[in-house]
């Protein structure tokens, strides 16, 4: 009970910097979202019975349609969006509370999941280090077009940004590996202060940035907006339940082979669908954004190996204290980029291990030409950078790898039950050696 609130404040401030940038982004105060967040994740914990450590924070999956529906209608509308999307999923947890969750070995086995795992976290690793400042940008100026000539001009990453990552990545690394007792369970949270410090000492927080958060009043109400609802741009948003089905699978076996027990039968992929889509639901009532289950969290219970549901809700309950208490959530905000992305870049690397571990312990067959063939498809499939348009929608990364794995799984189900596999005969043989 003595290392609740410092996990709590590091679960907390591992989700923020992500979960803050999808209102910015949005044009709206990230006071609001702090509140929904907190509050969708203790919803999350009630209607699991508690078993699955999960917290929820903004979904980036809905940027480029809601933007979309917001430069034509305004917010808003898109918040009609949002609350039909939420209850499209909690009607596909029911879905699935009927039918079970047997046909997800079918449709995902694990030569397809463990890559569509990796991919959460390894189509992160280039966020994680854009935040964190650390990516030199390439342009081109024409100097001559007759000749065709070119300049190329590299823009240097600034050295103080990279002091800093280092700094903050070092402390993460290393004291994950070398910290004892009580300093052993929040590397995290010491990578993130060690990291702010030094931010300060090379000058990549300006002081009256912190100043200006203490500044603010001690006091502050969430902005609150109602949605509107119209046919057209509910349509445009829509296709998204797609993508956060699939983003939410595949955190639900992250996290199962984290924790070590199967979350998509105990407490059920029915639940956690069901309280994912319903925080989403109300989000969307009340002005705030799309809620998803967070990659960042289930970093920090793989490094900590710290699995306490009441570790999440803590976590939750700052998080709508921290969306009243106004100095407490804008200091909070002035956490710079090279200090997020120093602990992403660790944290996004645990994930993509996580689904190189399920191909592990499950075993996988690659003499199996079906096995090789899946993941190699869904590998290269996310990492491509391949994209289809659906309407305006763009499915690519994880969510693509992840529809073409349970397509091409599907198939070759088919064909083994039609009897047409070409590794079946030796699983046969392997069965009965005496034929």
């Amino acid at each position: 009970m003595k290392l609740m609130v410092p996990l709590s404040i590091q679960h907390m401030f591992a989700m923020f910097g992500a979960s803050v940038l999808v209102p910015f982004m949005f044009g709206i105060n990230p006071a609001i979202v702090l509140l929904t967040n907190g509050i969708g994740t203790l919803l999350f914990i009630l209607i699991t019975k508690g078993k699955a450590p999960a917290y929820l924070g903004s979904s980036f999956a809905f940027l480029a349609p809601a933007g979309l529906v917001i430069d034509k209608w305004g917010y808003s509308y898109a918040l009609g969006g949002f609350v039909v999307v939420g209850l499209c999923g909690c009607l596909l947890a029911f879905i699935i509370y009927k039918f079970g969750t047997k046909w997800i070995d079918i449709v995902l086995p694990p030569a397809a999941m463990g890559p569509v795992v990796a991919l959460i976290g390894l189509e992160l690793a280039g966020s994680a280090a854009s935040n964190a400042g650390i990516l030199a940008t390439t342009s081109y100026n024409i100097v001559d077009q007759a000749k065709g000539l070119y300049e190329q001009v590299v823009t240097p990453v600034a050295m103080n940004n990279m002091i800093v990552f280092l700094i903050t990545l070092g402390v993460a690394v290393f004291g994950n590996v070398l910290f004892r007792k009580f300093f052993a369970v929040i590397p995290i949270l010491i990578a993130i202060v060690v990291g702010y410090i030094a931010a300060i000492i090379f000058g990549v927080i300006d002081m009256a940035t912190i100043q200006e958060a203490i500044a603010t009043p001690i006091f502050t109400l969430p902005e609150f907006q109602l949605p509107h609802f119209d046919p057209q741009a509910i349509l445009i948003i829509l296709p998204v339940i797609l993508v956060i089905a699939s983003e939410h699978i595949g955190h639900q076996v992250v996290t199962s082979k984290i924790v070590g027990r199967d979350l998509l039968k105990n407490p059920g992929l029915h639940r956690s669908l069901f309280a994912d889509n319903f925080s989403t639901m109300l989000s969307g009532l009340v002005g705030s954004v799309p809620t998803t289950t967070y990659g960042e969290n289930i970093g920090v219970m793989a490094m900590t190996k710290v699995y306490s549901v009441r570790v999440i809700g803590g976590a939750a309950v700052l998080s709508i204290l921290c969306s009243f208490i106004g100095p407490m959530s804008a200091l909070i905000n002035t956490i710079p980029g090279p200090v997020i992305g120093g602990i992403s870049f660790l944290l996004y690397g645990m994930i993509g291990t996580s689904g190189i571990r399920i191909l592990v312990d499950s075993k996988v067959d690659y003499g199996k030409s079906r096995n090789l063939t899946l993941t190699s498809v869904v590998f290269v499939t996310g990492l491509s950078g391949a994209a289809v348009q659906l309407g305006n929608v763009e499915l690519k990364g994880m969510v693509l790898a992840c529809i073409v794995g349970m397509i091409l799984s599907l198939l070759f189900y088919i064909f083994d039950k039609l009897k047409l596999t070409n590794d079946r005969e030796e699983e046969q043989s392997a069965e009965n050696p005496e034929k």
